[in-house]
Formats: C-alpha cells, sequence, structure tokens
C-alpha cells in the first residue's frame, strides 16, 4: 500500500501557473508507476499524465502536453504537477494514483491501487 497526499492547489488567473505536489509513503515508492487525473463537476476522471516509476518514462494527455511538466524526486518520493498556461477549462480536483505495476502509465483510473484525496485547482478568466 501506498499512501499519497496531494498539495499546491488554489486559484489562479488565466495564464497563471501553479504547481501541485504528490508525497508518497509506504513501502517501495519509487517503484510504483504514478499519475495524476483530473475531475470536474458532472465529468469522469480524466488523465493528465504520468510517470513510469524506475525506468522514468513520462506521458502526457494531448490536452496539456507543452503547458504541464511532470517530475518526480524519488529522494524525496514526491511527484510534481508543474502547470503553465493554465486555461479557465484547467479547472478540476486533481488527483494522485499509485499503481503498484510500474513501468505502465495506464490511462484508465481503475488500473490504480491507490488515490490521494485531491487538491482543487481553479482557473478564472
Amino acid at each position: 500500500q501506498v499512501q499519497l497526499v496531494e498539495s499546491g492547489g488554489g486559484l489562479v488567473q488565466a495564464g497563471g501557473s501553479l504547481r501541485l505536489s504528490c508525497a508518497a509513503s509506504g513501502r517501495t515508492p519509487s517503484m510504483y508507476a504514478m499519475a495524476w487525473f483530473r475531475q470536474s463537476p458532472g465529468k469522469e476522471r480524466e488523465f493528465v499524465g504520468g510517470h513510469s516509476g524506475a525506468r522514468g518514462w513520462i506521458y502526457y494527455a494531448d490536452s496539456v502536453k507543452g503547458r504541464f511538466t511532470i517530475s518526480r524526486d524519488n529522494a524525496k518520493n514526491t511527484m510534481y504537477l508543474q502547470m503553465n498556461s493554465l486555461k479557465p477549462e484547467d479547472t478540476a480536483v486533481y488527483y494522485c494514483g499509485a499503481r503498484i505495476r510500474g513501468d505502465y502509465v495506464p490511462r484508465n483510473q481503475d488500473e490504480y491501487d491507490n488515490w490521494g484525496q485531491g487538491t482543487q485547482v481553479t482557473v478564472s478568466s
């Protein structure tokens, strides 16, 4: 089991930036695949991007490619989501998920074993 805690959300104007953090604790979290998802009211949770774990492969959804950057600090067991050029449509609760079997970053939320509580990101126009 891995415990996940997200932080860094808030209110920002369109065009601004935020950095989210996902702190992991538990058994060998550096080996896990981890991903960011987001969910806005009335919509399904959608994949934002993820990090495969030991091999360091990173993937992004097309909607955020070029604007968002994922990084991971294994010494701190923390994954980050740097969000630049934010748009109102980025408004959502952002969740961090972890998958015990690393080296694969599914875009389906059902493939993840553990989730954080989420952090709200609101982008005003």
